[in-house]
């Protein structure tokens, strides 16, 4: 019998394949190493080919629809209710073939290798910070030892420290001025690191012509429409501009049951990057509303009067994704509400 639908387990080294026919009844159940996996699905006749969308998903579908292959891939918490009995691989490629086969799977998108190097290169430059944001609180908790305080910005430690090591006043020892010399040091690494990393950035904008469709809407620049086109990719996976809004968990999450409406914070799903960008991009949008009178600042000033600042931030950001997925999908520039 041919197999018509088959899912894949994952791994590094091991992989567990599961298919089935046009029936539905399984007639192939195989544990394949990493290098007879591409063999393997080549002589494999077309079928559909499930995965879980985690590490080197998106490289082996790549692999195997140059093979020829319709290659779906799903959120692993939408594959994990069909997981029958106890967790393994077994089970697990039973259940993403199961999956893949639901007419109502939501799919991922798979990723080029362009979006992948920029989303890589969007994680290097997360990581950076966070670790020169653990560098400044070290120096700042070292000196507080000393009876020394510092703002918490980075940028006020990098300025202050290097007048509080000459300053003979303080009572710091040589060694003590030596290591808090070290770690200036290694901040001013840290920051140049990131520079070069954002340098790039702007640079893959500025050669990019969707991400220079994006840039005009307030509230996105440089990072977030390069981020935009890594992780989003092809914005007609989506419906509609909602749909993406929600994708990204800039909507409220619902506990409602038997007819009675709860709605509660946002629901936070999706990719936390992207997510947290836009909410950044919209803050500064709301803090300068007040000041301008177009259609846009209105409603914005307004929202916030009644709903809050943090509310209004994620309102915005939700807008903003959804002016982002149409500017995508129409291919068109951006053009400003009338007064």
């Amino acid at each position: 019998m041919q197999v018509t639908t088959m899912g894949i387990d994952l791994a590094k080294q091991v992989f567990q394949l599961h298919g089935v026919d046009a029936h539905g009844k399984t007639v192939l159940t195989k544990r394949l190493s990493r290098s007879a996996l591409r063999p393997f699905m080549a002589n494999l006749p077309p079928c559909r080919v499930g995965l879980e969308a985690f590490a080197s998903a998106h490289y082996w579908s790549r692999q195997l629809r140059a093979c020829g292959h319709d290659i779906r891939l799903m959120s692993p918490q939408f594959v994990k209710p069909y997981v029958k009995s106890q967790k393994n691989d077994s089970n697990d490629a039973e259940a993403i073939c199961e999956a893949v086969s639901r007419p109502t799977m939501r799919f991922v998108s798979p990723k080029t290798i362009g979006q992948q190097d920029l989303q890589a290169l969007h994680r290097i430059r997360q990581r950076r910070i966070h670790n020169r944001t653990a560098l400044s609180n070290q120096i700042r908790g070292l000196l507080m030892e000393y009876g020394i305080t510092l703002p918490r910005q980075v940028a006020q430690v990098r300025r202050r420290l290097p007048s509080l090591l000459e300053d003979a006043a303080q009572q710091l020892s040589s060694l003590g001025r030596e290591l808090l010399e070290d770690l200036y040091r290694e901040l001013v690494t840290l920051d140049g690191q990131l520079h070069e990393i954002e340098g790039r950035i702007k640079r893959i904008f500025a050669a990019t012509e969707v991400c220079r469709w994006l840039a005009p809407v307030e509230g996105v620049g440089p990072l977030i429409a390069t981020a935009m086109v890594a992780v989003v990719g092809d914005p007609r996976a989506f419906k509609n501009g909602r749909h993406l809004a929600a994708w990204l968990g800039l909507v409220p999450r619902q506990h409602s049951s038997g007819g009675k409406h709860l709605l509660l914070g946002i629901t936070k799903r999706g990719d936390r990057y992207l997510r947290a960008l836009l909410i950044h991009g919209a803050r500064a949008v709301v803090v300068r509303a007040a000041a301008k009178q177009d259609a846009r600042s209105r409603w914005i000033a307004e929202l916030q009067r009644r709903r809050g600042t943090n509310r209004t931030s994620v309102a915005v950001a939700n807008k903003n994704a959804r002016i982002l997925r149409a500017l995508m999908t129409t291919e068109a520039h951006y053009r400003r509400a009338a007064s």
